[in-house]
């Protein structure tokens, strides 16, 4: 089964375990979503990730993180698509959440976090929003 859009898919796979409290969420892994996984690590999203290989595939699990029972990703939103791309500069990143929450960039840095772009004065491709 093909996806058109892998980011999507694994942000809806991170929401619907959240919902639904359970433990982990897999999905079929690749560098991007791994990349994207480690900031959410480092902003304190989720507690940890693994990347499992099996052959030429690769499975990657995320383990979520709750306080009081309540999911700590309250939120996820893809912004940039494969039909309709959303750039912007280093001085231009939007806040999310008046601040409180994350904007996760791909740059020619990587994928970084909305902090890292700022310190590093980048801009590049919106791929979503975490709350």
């Amino acid at each position: 089964m093909s996806l058109q859009d892998p980011i999507s898919d694994m942000l809806t796979r991170i929401r619907n375990a959240g919902t639904a409290v359970l433990d982990e969420a897999a999905m079929p892994g690749s560098k991007m979503k791994t990349a994207i996984a480690d900031v959410l690590k480092g902003e304190g999203y989720i507690r940890d990730y693994s990347v499992e290989k099996d052959g030429p595939k690769e499975t990657l699990t995320i383990k979520l993180k709750y306080y009081k029972e309540k999911a700590v990703i309250e939120g996820l939103k893809r912004v940039s698509k494969p039909s309709c791309r959303v750039y912007c500069g280093s001085g231009e990143i939007p806040k999310v959440r008046n601040g409180l929450g994350t904007v996760i960039l791909s740059t020619p840095q990587g994928v970084i976090s909305n902090r890292t772009a700022a310190e590093s004065n980048v801009g590049g491709e919106i791929l979503c929003f975490v709350w």
